[in-house]
Formats: structure tokens, sequence, C-alpha cells
């Protein structure tokens, strides 16, 4: 960060219950900035770069261009670091797993026209999954916005369904605090994304004019609190319930609520079930997880979830990956539902009890109010029996070709409990979901909603920058995903991150596969990807080190030598073709009729 900037503290330091836009915190903001700065601004591009600072943003990920090119020139004297990305699909997925990593917005940049509509797909991702991201985009001169200039795109127009706010600057002495305001909007209450474009003649216009502080509008408001006699009600519902479960979403771990949640459900001995987005909220190895639920989760959630007559779900939106079908869908429970967001409460899941409030704020409130924890004794032994009965336990006969369940397995046990995950999108992701043990929040890092291929690299690059020195960070790709953004290599070595690549290689796009196998007749339209480069050889090409795997003798010296490696490796695992991902609820099904193989879909 540039000496000339003040480094604000993080939004953490908010007291709990206390309304996001308190009077007060802008004030002393200003004062600080206003204090430690030394030389005015005197472009609206440096207005830009100096909101980002006063943000305290650290990194911004992007590619450079004709029409973002003041910002860039304003960056080259800050301290930020800019880290030039290969895509700007890429810039926008590293920023958005920085902010999952970090709890704060992740930053992103890109030029007009293809650069900013590059970025859509990272910027949806983080929309779907409500990851902090704040997206800066080049614009061409205002005089031309209209006319179908060189490289421009109605930016704003076409990044409003995915954004939770954006922005077209028009004023060189404005366009510095509106970078501030969304930054602050991309974090504050559900986060989200958000964007500002910026026409070059904006950023290129005089102005002396500091940017305010990073907060949100008075119009922005906040509900920190549920309502006092429906807390009370929850909480005579969960103090009488015979078969009660918590179900942990994202929200839980957006909303720093997690060691709220787990003193909760293990002083009052709650079962636990997380969505994958959830993963990491409560530690997997505790006698009271049950994992994840959904299309591909545990059989023991499932079957929780559908004989539960309590559930406390916490915020999550209740998606179609999760639920199923709706009307099968925790059939016999009385559903208890806490979000910041109202828009989320019973909008696919009647809520019996909706609490509207910040997760950690309304978790507490819950348990001030929980006098007596529910009697669920045999409740608790029928959840450790279905896990016997449901185990993931799985077949490796030396005969056959590596499993992906024993590589996922072998690449957690070579890493630390705080090891960070990453994924593409595919069978690799739910094989990473299903075997590796995660007891930690913000370890795991992946495209839930929008299931974008290719996240995978480009995310472990984000996580890398933002995870503490100790952390491995380990990105679990399929072969298909990998090869939609491996040109992030190129990055990872430039940059000299230690970041290993599994690549778990079948030669199929797996997921689509595993589908037409059970439901179209095996006609492997489009799917068989036999014409899969060697990776660990491109990866050398690359600069970095390439490892391969073709049987089970080379697993574990072959991971260790890979994590080991001091910068970027790339292991090339050959699994079995013809592995698929159970247990499996087909698309709209019932949670509780899951398949444990392809015959009973």
């Amino acid at each position: 960060m540039s000496e000339r900037a003040a480094k604000i503290p993080p939004a953490e330091e908010e007291q709990d219950g206390d309304p996001i836009t308190d009077s007060a915190a802008p004030d002393a903001v200003a004062e600080t900035a206003d204090s430690e700065t030394t030389d005015p601004v005197t472009t609206g591009a440096e207005a830009v770069v100096r909101a980002l600072e006063n943000a305290g943003v650290e990194y911004a990920f992007g590619v450079q261009g004709g029409a973002i090119m003041p910002v860039y020139d304003a960056l080259y004297d800050s301290d930020i670091r800019h880290v030039t990305m290969a895509h700007e699909q890429g810039a926008a997925h590293a920023a958005d797993a920085y902010g999952i990593v970090s709890g704060e917005p992740g930053v992103c940049l890109a030029t007009s026209g293809p650069g900013a509509t590059n970025l859509v797909t990272g910027i949806a991702d983080a929309d779907m999954d409500s990851d902090p991201l704040l997206a800066l985009t080049g614009q061409v001169p205002t005089e031309f916005v209209g006319n179908d200039a060189f490289q421009e795109t109605d930016t704003t127009g076409v990044t409003t369904p995915v954004t939770k706010d954006n922005t077209f600057a028009s004023d060189s002495d404005r366009v510095g605090s509106d970078v501030s305001e969304a930054f602050a909007l991309a974090r504050e209450g559900r986060p989200g994304p958000t964007l500002v474009d910026l026409p070059k003649d904006v950023t290129n216009g005089e102005t002396d004019r500091e940017p305010d502080a990073p907060t949100v509008p008075d119009t922005y408001q906040v509900q920190e609190r549920a309502e006092s006699d429906l807390v009370a009600a929850a909480a005579e519902r969960i103090e009488n319930a015979s078969r009660p479960v918590m179900l942990l979403g994202g929200g839980v771990i957006k909303g720093d609520a997690t060691d709220a949640c787990r003193e909760f459900a293990i002083e009052h001995e709650i079962p636990v079930i997380t969505t994958m987005p959830g993963i990491g909220a409560f530690p997997e190895d505790h006698e009271l997880s049950l994992e994840m639920a959904g299309m591909h989760g545990t059989g023991y959630a499932n079957m929780a979830v559908t004989h539960c007559d309590t559930l406390l779900g916490i915020g999550t939106r209740f998606d179609d990956r999760l639920t199923g079908g709706i009307e099968t869908f925790a059939p016999d429970a009385e559903v208890i539902h806490v979000d910041i967001d109202p828009a989320e409460i019973s909008k696919n899941i009647y809520a019996d009890y909706p609490l509207v409030g910040d997760a950690e704020t309304v978790v507490e409130q819950l348990a001030a109010a929980v006098d007596e924890s529910p009697e669920a004794t045999k409740w608790r032994a029928q959840c450790q029996q279905w896990k016997s009965d449901y185990s993931m336990a799985y077949d490796a006969p030396e005969d056959k070709p590596v499993q992906p369940e024993f590589v996922v397995e072998a690449l957690d046990e070579a890493t630390g409990d705080r090891a960070i995950v990453t994924t593409g999108v595919g069978q690799h992701q739910m094989w990473a979901c299903q075997y590796w043990t995660y007891t930690e929040p913000r370890t795991w890092v992946s495209s839930h909603g929008l299931g974008a291929m290719g996240y995978g690299l480009p995310s472990a690059i984000g996580a890398r920058l933002a995870a503490d020195d100790d952390q491995e960070v380990v990105c679990i790709d399929g072969d298909g995903s990998f090869l939609m953004t491996l040109q992030g290599l190129s990055v990872a070595v430039r940059e000299e991150l230690d970041i290993t690549v599994a690549v778990l290689n079948n030669e199929y796009i797996g997921m689509v596969r595993q589908w037409q196998d059970a439901f179209f007749d095996g006609r492997h339209s489009a799917s068989d990807y036999g014409w899969m480069p060697e990776f660990d050889k491109l990866a050398e090409a690359f600069g970095a080190e390439g490892f391969r795997i073709d049987d089970y003798d080379d697993v574990a010296d072959t991971i260790d030598a890979a994590i080991a490696y001091d910068g970027p490796s790339v292991i090339d695992v050959h699994i079995d073709p013809d592995a698929n991902v159970y247990p499996m609820v087909p698309s709209g099904g019932d949670n509780g009729q899951f398949a444990l193989a392809e015959e009973q879909l």
C-alpha cells in the first residue's frame, strides 16, 4: 500500500448489532485517511486507486488494456500488488477466491468490451455464491458511449442481473467515492459482487477530490437481530424437538458464525449437516457431524434431513441441488430459517419460524433463549446407525486403475488440518467434498451455484495470496476443467506461488459421462476426451514441476514430492475412467431415495 494512503481497518471491528451505517464510523475512517495522506489525487484514476488503498486492498487481479490504462498507470505508484492474470475469467475467479479465504472483497480489473465480458462468468459465480468481489472495468470515453465504439460494451447493462450493485462512473470528482461505496457494498450484509464501469475520460479527468471512506449509503439497511418473539417461538420448538438437525449453509462462514454454531450444536447435542457452500462450518471429524446433504451428499445426511422433525437452517438458500424435490424435502419438519436476506425466507422452502438477521447474532439470540436441550438421545443413535449403514467406504482393488477417492484421501493425509482445497466443477469436485475431512471454515473454495468449470486453478492463485504462509493450497481438478484455464500456470510460475494441482484425469467430462450412462443409454455425445495432453509435461513447459500417477504404488510418494516442491506443481493422476460419484439423488428426486449404484437410479 502506498505511503500516501491510510490502511483502513476491516469491517470486523464493528460491534455486533451495530447498524453498518453507524454515523461515527465514516468520520473516524475519513479522519485517519486525511491525517496520513500526503500527496493529493490529481486525476480520476488516482482517486480510484486511492479508494482501494483506503479500503485496505493489498492485491488486485486483472489484465491490462486500452480503456483501463489510466487506472493501471495510477497503480504503478501504489503498493497494491497487481497480479497480471492470463485471462480475465481467471482474474475474476482469483479475486473471488481471495474474498472467500480472506473475508474481504477481492478486486479484479479489466478493460472495456471483451475484457469486461470475460469477467462475467466470475462475477456471476460470485453472485450465485454471495462472495464479496469488486470489479473495475474500463469503458470508452463518455462521448463515444452508445456509438458502437471500438471495444464498447454496455457493461452495466450486461452485469446488472449478476451484481449486487453496479455503477457507471460519470464524474471525475465522484469516481473515487463510487469505488469506495462499491467496495463497502460488496462486503456488507449479504456479500456479493459489485462493479464500477470507468469511462476513460472520467479516469483521465482532473480532480483534487479525495474519495469518501468505504461506507454504504444511508439507504442500505441490514437487519442484524431477529424479532424477539420469533426467536422465543423458535427456541421453544428446538427445546421440544425429538429429531432435530442443524443445516449450516455458506452464510454461516460468510457471517463469521461458525464458532457460535459449533457451540450451540455441541451444547445441545444436535446433529449437524452442511450444504456444499457450508463445508467447513462444522468439523467433519466431530461425532455430531453428518457432513454434506443433497444430490451427492452422504446417505446419512440425507436420511437425517428426510426424517427430522425440526430443521434449523442457517445461512442457506435451500437451492435445488440441496433439496431435490421441494415436496419431499424434510417432509415432517418444522423449519427454522435464519438468513440475513429476507428475500431468501420461504423462497424455496417454507419457513415456519422466519428469523431475519445476521447469522452470528441470531444464533446467539437462540442460544440465550434455549433453556433446555431437546431430548434426542434415540435420534442421535439413529443418526450414528445411518452412518454405519450408509458408510462412504469404497473398493480399491489392485487390479483396477487408481480410484479417485483414494487419491483425495491421500492428499488430505499429506497436508495439514488448515490446508485450503480449491476445485473445478464435475466429478472431481464431488469426490473432493466427500473424501476430504474439513474441520475449519474458509478452507473449501469452489463454484457452487453457477458450477463454473475452470474455476480450480485461478481460484488456487487467489486463495494462495489470501492464505497464511503455513497453509497449503491444493487444487483438485478434473482434466476437462483444468484444460479450460490452465494458462493460469504461467501466473503461478511467474509469481512463484506454492500450490499443488492434482488433475483427476479420466479423459472424460466425467459428470456428463456419468449422466449419459444413467439417463441417455450410454451415448457419450461430446463427453469423451481421449485426446487430452500429458499434463505433467505441459506443466513443465510452463516452468512448473510435473508429476504423474498411474498406479497405487505411485500415490503416496508422488503426492509428498509435489507438496514438498516449493512452487507450483501439477500431478497428472490417471484414474479409473469408469469411476462414478455416489450417493446420488437424481435431479428433482427424493433425498431419502438416494442411489448407491447406477442400477438404483
